[in-house]
Formats: structure tokens, sequence, C-alpha cells
């Protein structure tokens, strides 16, 4: 796979702008983030380690913040969501909020840095 921009141009219409608004709120939080590749997935990177990375697939979205740590300490918030360790999946139909997004997103932010 490619960049992040250009996997983004890829993903189906009604999907794009969900997942556009997570890397975007991830841009936000680390303007210095850069797109690359973690664990094969279009990512952006920040200090060379996987920041975020999001996924259209099939059955679902998915949002992979590359921790098995952060999403287990949010375990009773994502109670409308399916999740595993490193995987927050959702829909367009059920997206996450961005307060959450951020909120993950800050969490692995903090870990990279220290």
């Amino acid at each position: 796979m490619g960049s992040v921009t250009e996997y983004l141009e890829s993903v189906t219409p009604g999907n794009r702008p969900i997942l556009e608004r997570i890397v975007g709120i991830a841009r936000e939080l680390a303007p210095e983030a850069e797109e690359g590749v973690s664990y094969g997935m279009p990512a952006l990177l920040v200090d060379g380690k996987g920041f975020v990375s999001v996924l259209e697939t099939k059955k679902h979205l998915a949002l992979y913040p590359f921790s098995g740590q952060i999403l287990p300490t949010m375990s009773e918030e994502l109670g409308g969501y399916s999740w595993s360790p490193g995987t927050l999946r959702f829909s367009a139909d059920n997206p996450v909020p961005d307060s959450m997004v951020r909120r993950i997103l800050e969490t692995r932010l903090a870990a990279i840095r220290s």
C-alpha cells in the first residue's frame, strides 16, 4: 500500500470523510507526522514510529493506534464498538466520536514521545 493520502483516495466515497476526519485530527495533534508504512499499512509516523492508521475493510472501518495498551484502558467507553487491544472497529453509521479519537491519539502520541 502507498501513502496515507493515496490510500484515502482509494476508499469508498461514503467512508472516506470519516477516515479523513481521523487523519485530520492526527495531523492536528502531530503536525510533524510523516506519511509512511507501519505493519504493512499506510500510516502516519512520529519519530519513525507508527502513530495511527485507518483502513476500510469489507465489513467495517478500523483505527489502529499501534499499541495494545491504549484501547483496553478505555474499555468502558468502547462498549458500542468492536475492538481488540490493537484495533478499534466501527462503521459509517456508528463513527468514533472526535473526543474519543483525540483521546486515543493523544495517548499514543504521549507514549511515542516518552
